[in-house]
Formats: C-alpha cells, structure tokens, sequence
C-alpha cells in the first residue's frame, strides 16, 4: 500500500497550504533562488516563475541525466526538476522594453519578488527594490547574492563551489592533508546555496507576519557567504570560542570518539558513540570489553586523546561482522549506528516508502516528474505538490490573459514581436 502511495501526486485538489493567499514572483535560476520559491510554492503560494527565451533557466540544460519526456524525447535536466516543482513557467525577454514592462505589471500584483541576478542587475529594467516598492509598497522583495548588497565584494558572482572555500567549509571537510587522499573535498550537493535559500525563504516568512501585522513591506538582502558561515555551527562556534582553527578530519568526529565509517566484511557502518555508556555498550557487542574500563578509553576526552589506538581495535573488530548483523547488534544495544546508503537503496527504504517521501507530478502533455515532498508534515496545514516542474514556458498565455487580463490578440501580437515566447 506503501508503493502505491509513491506513485501519486497531490494535485491541484490538495488541500490550500498556509500561503495559498500569497502570489510569488520568481525571476531566479539554478539553485538557491528556485529552491526559495518552490518552499514557498510547497506551503501554497501561486509561484510564477520568469524566464529568458531560448533555453529558459539554465539547469534546464543541465546533465545528464534528463527527464524523459512522455513522447520519449529527451527533457529538462534533472538539476532543473529538483528546484522547480510547485511554479507556472512565462517566457518574457526582460531587454525588450515591453517586456520588462510586463514584468513591472506582474511585479505590482505579487506579494513576494524572488531574484538572484548580480547586484543591482535588475536596475535596468526598472525591476530593483525601488522601483517595484514605488508601485508596489507592500512588497517583499528578496535579493539572493552571493555577498550581498554592499562590501568589497559585492560585485562579485557567486557560486556554490566558490562559496564552499570561502566561508570555510572546504577548510574542515576532506581527509588531513597529511594521510592518502588528504586536501578539501567539495560537498557532494551544493549545501551554500541550500542554506542560503532557506535562511531566505525564513526571512520571508518572517517578513509575511510583519507585513500582515502592520502592511508594510520590505527589502531582504540574502548573501550565500553569510548564510553558509551562519551554518558553520559548533565548527564557527568553535573557533570564536577559542580561537583554535577547526582542521579536516575527514569521516571522524572532531570532538568524538568512536564516531566515524567502519568496514563491516560486506559494506561500511556509521557509528556514532555520543557517550560513554553507549561506549561501554558498543565494547559488549562487538567483543572489546577491556576497553570499556581501560583508562585509554573509558571517557570521551581519553578516547579523542587515543583515536588511533581504539579505532584500529574497532575496524578489526567490525571486520568480524556482515554489515547488517553488526547494525541490528547495536540497535539492539541501543548504540547509535547506520549503514551508507546508494540513492537506489534510500528510495527504496522502508521508513521512506512509509512516509511516502516521493510524488510523480504529471505536465499537461503527460510527462511524469518524479520529486521529493517538502520534508515536514504540518497537521493543520500540510504542505503539497500541486504541479509539476514546469516545461518552459508552459504558462505563459495563462498567466498574461489571468492575471494580468491580456486578449488572445493582444498576447498573439506580443509574441509576434519576440516579447513573450511560446509554451513548452
């Protein structure tokens, strides 16, 4: 019954989400800018996603892999569905002048403009804060850069990658430059710009309840180095603490000892001891019992000071295992412990087929786009996947004759001269 559930798609008969009032205008692309409108999508808003002609957002180009369309033709990249679900797609060419007229049009009827050009790039189109607060007063207005406003850097672009090194976050992650396979290792997905498009989707939620309280809008000024080093956590918190520079460690804990990959004779383990009575139960179960009162070993700072002693006793020991037999072992022990996972087996994991984690949202021409959900259940007012991500431009007549009250012919003579392009 699980499986079943997998294969759904809320639909447009979801139940109306907690922003279901709110109508957000996305002129972003990639990552973080589309991950905060679609947040904002999965919790109800009508988000109208604003796109160039020619191949629109530019992970839509993005792979392989690509979405397979229903006629079987090659699609978006996958990179594109991730962040996109929960949008109506318009083409618009900002540097034609009616075009970015159109855009300031839409911009007065919005509650929410989400954008991430480079500083002050909409300037020109009479798209900034400014010139949209001026008709618009009310508007939330949230610009996702990667420094921000103002400061030496603000003119730079910024990328994920680039992100990652500055804020420090290469400088702990990797092997220590000293063992085989030591230097920085990048995240495997692009965490900067994630955080930085929840840290803005927060301050747009907040900025909502400000405005629903007193009518005034705002300006939110989002840098992806700022929201990253904000989610450097105990590591940030570490160092201003002390001043001691956090160093790569690479799969141990810096503060924590067994914590860290082991090789079962069939796969690896995570475990994670977070005290010492989990230690001393780790020791029962896997047959080092003269550590667990070993003063080398018995407290968390001696095993720490004692790494490499005890975690070779701990790999040979794990070696004695099958990977799953050691994890039921220590559950059972109540250890803290988990296997690492290839995205075939995360999918397929019970807990996640219970929760019913995935949705197959379909566009209108029939092409199936699997996603994740928004990740938390709210009781009263849960989140959905009313739409897919949307092909390119597939909602622009509808958004130009219903929201903004164009004729057929009128939107016929504005795609005539280029303005608008044709649904995807």
């Amino acid at each position: 019954m699980a499986e079943e559930t997998q294969d759904r798609s809320d639909g447009p008969q979801a139940a109306p989400g907690p922003l279901s009032h709110l109508r957000v205008l996305d002129m972003s692309r990639v990552l973080a800018g589309p991950w905060t409108g679609q947040l904002l999508g999965d919790m109800g808003a009508d988000v109208i996603k604003v796109e160039r002609p020619g191949h629109g957002d530019d992970t839509r180009v993005w792979g392989p892999p690509f979405l397979e369309n229903a006629d079987g033709t090659p699609g978006d990249g996958s990179y594109y569905t991730a962040a996109n679900r929960n949008k109506r797609s318009i083409i618009v060419d900002l540097a034609k002048p009616l075009g970015a007229d159109l855009v300031r049009r839409l911009a007065e009827k919005c509650d929410v403009l989400v954008e991430n050009f480079k500083t002050g790039g909409l300037a020109k189109y009479g798209l900034d804060y400014a010139s949209v607060a001026a008709a618009n007063p009310s508007v939330i207005y949230c610009s996702i850069t990667g420094f921000g406003q103002d400061g030496p850097f603000a003119p730079r672009p910024g990328y994920d990658y680039i992100i990652q090194g500055m804020s420090g976050v290469l400088s702990i992650t990797g092997r220590p430059d000293e063992k085989p396979g030591g230097g920085p290792i990048r995240v495997g997905i692009a965490v900067s710009d994630l955080f930085g498009g929840m840290y803005a989707t927060t301050a747009i939620l907040s900025a909502i309840v400000h405005r629903e309280r007193t009518g005034q809008g705002q300006y939110i000024d989002c840098s992806l180095l700022e929201a990253q080093i904000a989610a450097l956590a105990n590591q940030g918190a570490s160092y201003l603490t002390t001043g001691f520079v956090p160093q790569r460690t690479g799969n141990s804990h810096p503060a924590l000892a067994p914590y860290r990959i082991y090789k079962a004779s069939d796969g690896h383990i995570i475990l994670a001891v977070g005290n010492d009575t989990q230690f001393a139960r780790a020791c029962d179960v896997l047959g080092l019992e003269a550590m667990k009162d070993d003063p080398k070993f018995k407290k968390a700072k001696a095993r720490v000071e004692n790494r490499d002693e005890l975690d070779a006793a701990v790999d040979a020991a794990f070696l004695k295992w099958k990977r799953d037999d050691a994890i039921l072992a220590l559950e059972q022990a109540k250890v803290p412990c988990g296997p690492i996972l290839g995205l075939d087996e995360v999918f397929a994991n019970p807990q996640i087929v219970h929760r019913d984690m995935v949705r197959k949202p379909k566009r209108a021409d029939g092409t199936e786009v699997p996603v994740s959900r928004y990740p938390v259940k709210l009781s009263e007012t849960p989140a959905s996947v009313r739409r897919a991500p949307p092909a390119h431009g597939a909602d622009t007549d509808d958004v130009l004759a219903n929201d903004l009250g164009l004729s057929e012919e009128e939107i016929a003579a504005l795609r005539k001269e280029g303005i608008v392009g044709n649904g995807g």
